[in-house]
C-alpha cells in the first residue's frame, strides 16, 4: 500500500491524500490551494495521477481547502462517487458553484485588467460553475457512525470531528490478502467547548494516523476572554470611535458562529441594538442547512434558537444576496458590523468591504480565522502598513484585531488532548495540516507528552507499507 501526501504538508492548504492498494486507487479529500500565485499554479498542476484511474473520494468537510477542487477532478474525467457525511453533501451543493462563482468572476477581472495593459496573460477559470454542478451529481451522502464499503477491500467510517457542520474524521479500514491496516485521517479537529457543534469524537486504534497541526504550537485564549474580547472589540468601534466592524469569515462555520455569538451577547446585555449585515451569496443558504441538521448541534446553541425564535427582530441581521445591495454597504460609514467572504480575504466581496474601510481609523477589522501564508488577510494579521486591493494601494488605519480563540481548530492542548485517547501508539504518525513551524511544534509536543514518534511529511512524498 503506497500514500502520497498531494497537498497539506508543510503546508495548511490544499488537503489531498492518495491511497494505492492493490489496484484501489482512492483519494482523501481535494482541496484547493489558498493564497496568492503560487497557490494558483498549484492548483493547476495538482493532479499528478489519471483522475480517469481515481475509484472513489472520501471528504472530511466541505471547507474548499479540503473540496474546492473536486469540480477540477471531475472536469478531468473522474467519474466514480464521492462520500461525506450528510451535512457536508448539503454545504456543498452551495459552496461548490459559490466557488465556481468565484472562479468566473476573478477570471473576467483579470482579463479586463489583462486588456487594460495591466496583466499580459489571458486568464482562464479554475473550473466552471457547469463543471461544479456536474460533480455534485456524484456526492453519496453518508450518516456519522455508519460503517460503509465503498470496494469489497475497503471498509469507512466518518466520525464527528467538531470543527464545522458536518465535518469528519475518517476511520479506513483496507485489506491486503490476510492483512488488514487502519488509517485514521483526524480532517480538521475542532476546539472541545467551540459555539455551534459537538467535540470531536475520540478514536481508540490506528495503524496510521494522519493528524492536523494548523495551530500546534499554540494555545488558544479560553472561550469566556475571547468573548470579552470580541465584545470589546465591537463597542469600541460602534459606540465609541462610531466606524464600521468588518469581519472576514468564512460562510461556512465561522459565520454561523459569529451570528450565534453576537446574537447571544446581545441576549446578555452586553453589545447594544446593531444591523449585522451578512454579505454573501451562499451564507443564509449556509445557515439555513445549519437549522436543518440541528441534532448535530450543541446544547448552547440549541438554547440561543429558542431564545432566537421568540425574540426574531433584534439584534436586526439582514442577509445580503444581490451585488447592488452590497455595494451599497460601501456607503454606510456608521455603527454597522459586516461579515462577509472569504475567511482569508483573498477573494470575493470582502476585498470590497476592506477597500472601503481599511483606510479608515474609526473602523476596525476583526479576523477570527487562521490566515495562510501569502494572503491578503495574513498581510493584515502581520502589521502590514498598506496593501493593494484590486489594483489599487490601499492604506491599513483602521484597528486589527486578531481574536484566535474562536478559532475552529483545536490548539495543541486540545491535540495532545484527542491523542491521548489512543491505547497505544500508532505505527506511523505524520503531523499535516499546517505551516512548518507548527506541524514541527506537535511534533516535538507529541514525542515530549506521549513519547511517541512522529514526522512531518514532504509535499508529494510517497511513503509505502
Amino acid at each position: 500500500m503506497q500514500l502520497t501526501f498531494l497537498g497539506a504538508a508543510g503546508e495548511v492548504t490544499g488537503s489531498s491524500y492518495l491511497i494505492e492498494n492493490d489496484g484501489i486507487r482512492l483519494l482523501v479529500d481535494c482541496g484547493m490551494f489558498q493564497g496568492g500565485r503560487e497557490a494558483d499554479r498549484k492548483n493547476r498542476t495538482a493532479f499528478t495521477f489519471d483522475p480517469k484511474t481515481i475509484d472513489f473520494v472520501l471528504l472530511t468537510h466541505a471547507h474548499i481547502d479540503h473540496s474546492g477542487l473536486l469540480p477540477r477532478l471531475g472536469a478531468w474525467g473522474f467519474r466514480g462517487p464521492v462520500y461525506c457525511t450528510t451535512a457536508t453533501a448539503d454545504l456543498l451543493q452551495v459552496m461548490l458553484k459559490d466557488s465556481a462563482y468565484i472562479q468566473e468572476k476573478e477570471t473576467e477581472w483579470r482579463n479586463k485588467s489583462r486588456r487594460h495593459g495591466w496583466s499580459s496573460q489571458e486568464a482562464a477559470p479554475l473550473y466552471t460553475v457547469t463543471q461544479a454542478e456536474a460533480i455534485l451529481k456524484q456526492l453519496v451522502p453518508i450518516n456519522y457512525d455508519t460503517e460503509i464499503t465503498p470496494h469489497p477491500s475497503v471498509r469507512c467510517c466518518f466520525r464527528d470531528a467538531g470543527h464545522i457542520l458536518g465535518s469528519a474524521i475518517i476511520e479506513l479500514w483496507i485489506n491486503k490478502d490476510s492483512n488488514c491496516k487502519k488509517l485514521v485521517f483526524s480532517g480538521d479537529l475542532g476546539q472541545p467547548g467551540h459555539p455551534v457543534v459537538r467535540d470531536p469524537t475520540p478514536i481508540a486504534q490506528a495503524d496510521i494516523l494522519l493528524i492536523e497541526s494548523t495551530y500546534g504550537n499554540r494555545l488558544h485564549r479560553n472561550m469566556s476572554d475571547t468573548i470579552d474580547e470580541l465584545a470589546d472589540a465591537i463597542n469600541d468601534t460602534l459606540i465609541h470611535k462610531g466606524g464600521n466592524v468588518i469581519i472576514p469569515a468564512f460562510t461556512v462555520g465561522r459565520t454561523q458562529d459569529l451570528l450565534f455569538l453576537l446574537i447571544d451577547l446581545y441576549r446578555r446585555g452586553r453589545l447594544a441594538d446593531m444591523d449585522i449585515y451578512v454579505d454573501s451569496p451562499m451564507a443564509r443558504a449556509a445557515t439555513e442547512i445549519t437549522l436543518k441538521h440541528i441534532a448535530l448541534l450543541d446544547q448552547e446553541t440549541s438554547e440561543a434558537l429558542r431564545w432566537m425564535n421568540n425574540n426574531a427582530q433584534k439584534p436586526r441581521v439582514h442577509f445580503v444576496q444581490d451585488i447592488e445591495e452590497s455595494m451599497q454597504l460601501n456607503h454606510i460609514k456608521h455603527r454597522i458590523i459586516i461579515i462577509s467572504a472569504s475567511g482569508m480575504c483573498d477573494a470575493g466581496r470582502i476585498k470590497h468591504h476592506l477597500k472601503y474601510n481599511l483606510d479608515r481609523p474609526q473602523c476596525s477589522i476583526v479576523i477570527t480565522g487562521f490566515q495562510a501564508e501569502g494572503t491578503l488577510g495574513r498581510r493584515l494579521v502581520d502589521g502590514a502598513k498598506q496593501v493593494r486591493i484590486y489594483g489599487q494601494d490601499v492604506r491599513v488605519r483602521a484597528s486589527i484585531y486578531t481574536i484566535g480563540g474562536l478559532s475552529a481548530h483545536a490548539d495543541q492542548a486540545d491535540l495532545i488532548n484527542w491523542l491521548s485517547h489512543f491505547k497505544k501508539m500508532p505505527r506511523k504518525i505524520y503531523v499535516v495540516h499546517g505551516e512548518p513551524a507548527n506541524a514541527s511544534a506537535l511534533v516535538n509536543a507529541i514525542e515530549q507528552k506521549l513519547n511517541w514518534q512522529a514526522s512531518v511529511p514532504q509535499h508529494l512524498a510517497t511513503v509505502t507499507f
